[in-house]
């Protein structure tokens, strides 16, 4: 009987290939009917700086594609007619938006679309491959204006009524008057819109939900890590205002106004990261994980210790 033929192994680009070809032609796609949405997008992350993560966020979604590769050699590929289905739905959902002049819907059309072609050519194994990556791109979106401004004055209230409660506490006298944080000797810091924290919420965001997508821990500690985010990230701004109006009264105006403008901004994603390490060091410690080995193991000896009872 004569040995077998040994089939050569595929190259890298013969594995991928199918996954290439399907990559441009997406890309050709997509690129030519949301190319004015792109374009709008990208002037936004350009001038607005509480959308200047979203240059990040196509490249943590590419990534993501990549390090999930796993699901596409391994699972089951058969295409899905629910994927055509979610193509129509996402462009039915950008020809309203286009209608009603609202391009938040018209951008956020994109994310059904990417997700149904991933499950048209892949079906169940390219719904587990992309949804994480299709799901990070609604960062990239920015939000409609009376969103934005929903979210912005209750974000001005806190951060003002905060700081003024920790400047009293510290000694200062300071009083809240709107918006605007009085502290005598004609000291008023006004918390503006573009200090009321918003961009740091959609930034520290993005950031804590891409470190919650690469943890390696349970998936009650990444909801742990994601419910923080808001709290950790208005915190930072408290403590911004608080200390340029600590600064005002012990230091000088100008040294204040400096390191509120260059300094703290640079400072609060550090200081927020930090705290966000601090909260991850103490649900680690909280919560304990169980070894499946160990728990089996311990269930076992139980019917052992009890048949040595009996016999005694």
């Amino acid at each position: 009987m004569s040995p077998p033929i040994p089939i050569p192994e595929r190259s890298l680009f013969e594995q991928y290939r199918k996954v290439a070809v399907a990559g441009i032609i997406t890309a050709a796609v997509i690129g030519w009917v949301y190319w004015q949405n792109w374009a709008s997008m990208w002037v936004k992350w350009d001038r607005d700086p509480r959308y200047s993560h979203g240059y990040f966020v196509p490249l943590f979604a590419g990534y993501l594609l990549w390090s999930r590769r796993a699901h596409l050699q391994s699972g089951y590929r058969r295409s899905h007619v629910y994927g055509l289905l979610l193509v129509v739905v996402g462009l039915a959902i950008r020809a309203g938006g286009v209608l009603i002049y609202n391009d938040w819907f018209a951008a956020l059309s994109l994310l059904p679309v990417l997700l149904g072609m991933a499950i048209l050519a892949y079906g169940i194994s390219g719904f587990r491959w992309a949804w994480p990556a299709v799901a990070f791109l609604v960062f990239m979106v920015p939000l409609p204006y009376r969103f934005e401004i929903a979210l912005t004055h209750p974000l001005q209230g806190v951060a003002t009524s905060v700081s003024t409660y920790l400047l009293q506490t510290a000694g200062f006298v300071a009083v809240a008057e709107g918006n605007t944080i009085r502290m005598g000797d004609g000291i008023r810091l006004g918390v503006v819109e573009a200090c009321s924290g918003l961009s740091m919420v959609m930034i520290f965001l993005a950031l804590t939900t891409a470190v919650a997508i690469l943890m390696k821990r349970p998936w009650y500690e990444r909801v742990i890590v994601l419910a923080s985010t808001i709290p950790v990230a208005l915190l930072a701004n408290i403590i911004r205002i608080t200390s340029t109006g600590i600064l005002h009264k012990l230091v000088s105006r100008e040294f204040a106004d400096r390191v509120f403008h260059d300094f703290a901004g640079w400072l609060m994603m550090p200081l927020a990261l930090g705290m966000l390490w601090i909260i991850m060091k103490i649900v680690s410690r909280l919560i304990l994980d169980i070894e499946p080995e160990r728990a089996i193991g311990s269930v076992a000896k139980i019917p052992t210790l009890t048949a040595g009872l009996s016999s005694k």
